[in-house]
């Protein structure tokens, strides 16, 4: 059922982000769309967070707070979606901000076109330079069929991966059972990406940006991951590969398989520095193009 004016529930996880708190909760109170709540959920932050928290709470009836001890984003996520009452999710990072007419533009997209998932473009912030990120993405609906084969161009592209440029129906979360994996540390949102795309019909993209993602220090330089982040990763290109195989044809997978295979490559070294080779080995060396590391995801 679409309605006129649905209510959005927009997810908030925090955990020690004083200093960006503000600015994220006024831009979502501060949204042209005013029928939402927000829902500040504190992962058992050491800062002021918790009372930032408590004073959007006493100050505007639409904001409701949870303090829980630290268990981690998924299972913060987790939380604001069995404490969510509207009729779409959005997910907002605490260091990040929205554009005063995103909720407003995501909803009017899926209304008009009732598509079960809207996506959307965004801006990348590094210091002060703001750049947009164009994305090549059909105007109006698309099938998901048409959206895997549009997904397959840029596997490892932020843009498909998290879940802070996306409108979702609160109604196939619930109803699909759908959740971030608490046992995971990174790829969470993507594979709740990929289990969303198997339920959602129609997916409709919004060409212009609707979100300030915040690219942080440690999310720039190379980090040296163990083997269970590796693992970790190779398990998402399973999942991966399984969601091609199950939402393409036979035909149409094959056709494609190289370019999933190329996503291997990208979530396997995005960003990755690995261990120093044994005496006598060849030795690895992630991908080091700028314009590489800055259109993917860090998984």
């Amino acid at each position: 059922m679409y309605l006129s004016n649905p209510m959005v529930s927009v997810i908030v996880p925090v955990y020690n982000a004083e200093s960006t708190l503000r600015r994220c909760a006024d831009s979502i109170l501060e949204q042209s769309y005013p029928d939402l709540e927000l829902i500040l959920v504190d992962d058992g932050s050491k800062d002021a967070s918790p009372l930032i928290c408590d004073s959007y709470m006493q100050k505007d009836a639409r904001v409701r707070v949870i303090h829980k001890p630290n268990s981690g984003a998924s299972a913060t996520r987790n939380l604001g979606i069995a404490e969510a009452r509207g009729h779409y999710l959005q997910f907002v990072d605490s260091d990040d901000w929205l554009t005063p007419d995103a909720t407003e533009k995501l909803v009017a997209a899926a209304e008009a076109h009732q598509a079960d998932l809207v996506i959307a473009d965004f801006y990348r912030v590094s210091g002060k330079l703001v750049a947009s990120k164009h994305r090549v993405m059909p105007v109006g609906v698309m099938t998901r069929r048409e959206y895997a084969s549009k997904m397959m161009e840029n596997p490892a592209s932020f843009y498909y991966g998290v879940l802070w440029n996306k409108l979702y129906r609160r109604d196939l979360v619930v109803q699909h059972h759908l959740e971030m994996n608490p046992a995971l540390r990174i790829c969470e949102d993507f594979m709740f990406n990929l289990e969303y795309l198997r339920v959602a019909r129609y997916i409709v993209a919004v060409p212009s940006p609707v979100y300030y993602y915040v690219r942080t220090k440690n999310s720039i330089v190379s980090q040296t991951y163990g083997m269970t982040t590796l693992k970790i990763r190779l398990a998402a290109f399973d999942e991966y590969k399984q969601f091609y195989m199950d939402v393409l044809d036979e035909k149409a997978y094959q056709k494609a398989r190289l370019k999933v295979y190329r996503f291997l490559v990208d979530v396997a070294m995005d960003g990755v520095v690995l261990p120093k080779p044994a005496p006598g080995t060849r030795s690895l060396k992630a991908a080091d193009s700028p314009e590489t590391l800055d259109d993917d995801w860090d998984l």
